[in-house]
């Protein structure tokens, strides 16, 4: 493997098409304001890098970034790229990871709209993230351990699983698939609206007009707090542990919990029960 070490660059494609190569602590940056450094690149580990470049790995094969920095400058970092593994590493620059396969993020900060669109098979772990349209219209997702702030988030997913993680985010999973979540915190409007085949274990929902026109929708052991107009026109087989604000009209199943302020049935389509107390 080749070794670059303590160098900067910053023409145009300066690593283009680089196969087996080793970068340690080099900058991506100067007047000259290049793009595509790695494009078309395979078997690159990127080491305590500085990229503030536009479009750094795009359609690269096997790539590890680790201790590495991308700036608010370094746009759309990776699309089109396979088998790619970053760690303890900021991304913050918009459009991050897009059309990727085979990603696993660990222990890094992302600041990034428009992160994570239609990549298929990530792995995520031990990482924050700020971002618009999170991970929208990705398949296979295994994230653990993550917390998210944002807007529109999980949009369009397939096949899915969350576990002992903390979004604060409207919009969450709609038209989501297959999707599984446990122990976890879920705060934010209108949560899941059109999804099919979610089902939440042992989670905290927060928000107004959650889980509404849902499909195969199943709460195992859930709390909910200050929720209102819950599960309209939805598929749901739901037992709560906590006070629900309001239920209104589902459309069939059944929903157990100790308490609802109101059960709204004004609409002769909703035959799904609601038992109280029990």
């Amino acid at each position: 493997m080749k070794v670059i070490e303590n160098q900067t660059f910053d023409r145009e494609r300066a690593l283009y098409g680089s196969n087996q190569v080793l970068v340690k602590n080099c900058s991506f940056d100067g007047p000259a304001d290049g793009e595509s450094a790695f494009k078309e690149g395979s078997d690159i580990e990127a080491v305590h890098c500085f990229f503030n470049l536009r479009y750094p790995f795009w359609h690269d094969h096997v790539l590890v970034i680790r201790d590495s920095e991308m700036t608010q400058d370094c746009r759309a970092a990776l699309w089109y790229s396979e088998h790619v593994t970053i760690t303890d590493t900021r991304l913050h620059g918009i459009k991050a990871l897009r059309e990727c396969k085979d990603v696993a993020i660990k222990g890094c900060d992302i600041i990034s709209p428009e992160f994570g669109w239609s990549v298929g098979g990530i792995r995520m772990e031990d990482t924050s993230a700020v971002s618009e349209y999170f991970m929208m219209r990705s398949e296979d997702l295994t994230f653990r351990n993550v917390e998210l702030k944002g807007k529109y988030s999980f949009q369009y997913i397939k096949n899915a699983t969350f576990e002992n993680c903390v979004f604060e985010t409207k919009d969450a999973f709609w038209h989501g698939e297959n999707v599984t979540v446990r122990d976890s915190v879920i705060k934010g409007e209108y949560l899941a609206w059109y999804s099919s085949g979610l089902t939440l274990i042992r989670c905290k929902i927060i928000g107004a007009q959650p889980l509404c026109y849902c499909k195969n929708l199943k709460l195992i052991d859930c709390e909910m707090r200050n929720t209102d107009l819950a599960f309209e026109k939805s598929e749901v087989d739901a037992v709560l542990t906590t006070r629900v604000g309001s239920i209104k009209n589902p459309l069939s199943g059944r929903i157990c919990a100790p308490e609802v302020g109101e059960v709204i049935l004004d609409d002769e389509r909703a035959k799904g029960e609601v038992v109280i107390g029990k």
